[in-house]
């Protein structure tokens, strides 16, 4: 496999934003389309690509936070509309497969009126899923830790997080999602990346820089900034300069295409 793509439908914090969608990313190795996250608004992004409804192989949500997945039932109804046929797998948290259901039944999307088999998966961490020669482990991260330690005696919940490694071919890129810490990175750092595309929203700029700098990855795309660093990008790429230490970086917008051929990524 020669080139894979990264489409960046939405790369936006979980404020409102006029201009950044919210958390939504389409990778692409040859035939095999990828969804990782379905931040609002997913189904008019990918609408606008061209995408048939039967494109998607594969949706991964890392985890429940509606920036992550409130688009998810647009894309549905979207899919039941244009008479999606092939079987769509949705991976998720195993505590959101049952309030999913629940809410496409609450917006009468019953599983009757869909002419593709909509199958439900919970993740787990380190089992790997195939979708042809491309492979996704998941692994999870301490993202909602903070809230499962404040939260969970009076809402009981699993508060599961996920990154995701993909590899396809030689490629190996590591997917951050929502972090708790850049440390929650090293699963996926234990070996070179072609690709990292990771969160700026949860922790200060320089202890992510610091954490992955001298680290072997050929290009970090940075996404997800908080409002902040976003509205003072030139300071934040400036202390990215200074202490990433030559690891070629990028901040990605929305509808921005990263493409990864047989040398290092580069972006669009």
């Amino acid at each position: 496999m020669n080139q894979c793509s990264l489409k960046c439908l939405g790369v936006g914090d979980g404020w409102p934003s006029p201009d950044r969608g919210h958390s939504s990313f389409l990778y692409r190795f040859g035939p095999v389309h990828l969804l990782v996250d379905c931040g609002e608004p997913v189904g008019g992004s990918l609408n606008r690509l061209g995408l048939k409804a039967d494109a998607i192989d594969r949706i991964f949500i890392s985890h429940l936070n509606f920036d992550h997945l409130a688009g998810f039932f647009m894309l549905l109804q979207g899919f039941w509309l244009e008479r999606r046929k092939q079987r769509l797998p949705v991976h998720l948290p195993a505590e959101g497969i049952r309030p999913l259901r629940q809410m496409l039944e609450a917006g009468y999307v019953f599983d009757e009126l869909l002419a593709f088999q909509l199958e439900f998966v919970p993740l787990q961490p380190g089992q790997t899923v195939a979708t042809r020669q491309v492979r996704v482990t998941p692994f999870g991260n301490t993202h909602l830790e903070r809230l499962r330690r404040a939260f969970q005696k009076k809402y009981p919940a699993g508060f599961e997080a996920f990154s995701f490694l993909i590899e396809a071919g030689r490629w190996r890129i590591g997917h951050s999602a929502d972090l708790g810490a850049p440390e929650d990175l090293a699963p996926m750092l234990d070996q070179p990346l072609d690709l990292l595309v990771c969160e700026l929203a949860h922790f200060k700029p320089e202890h992510l820089f610091l954490y992955l700098r001298g680290r072997a990855i050929k290009r970090l795309v940075l996404i997800h900034l908080a409002r902040k660093y976003w509205e003072n990008l030139g300071k934040t790429k400036r202390l990215a300069e200074k202490l990433l230490d030559g690891i070629p970086f990028c901040f990605a917008h929305a509808s921005e295409e990263v493409i990864c051929q047989s040398e290092p990524c580069r972006k669009c």
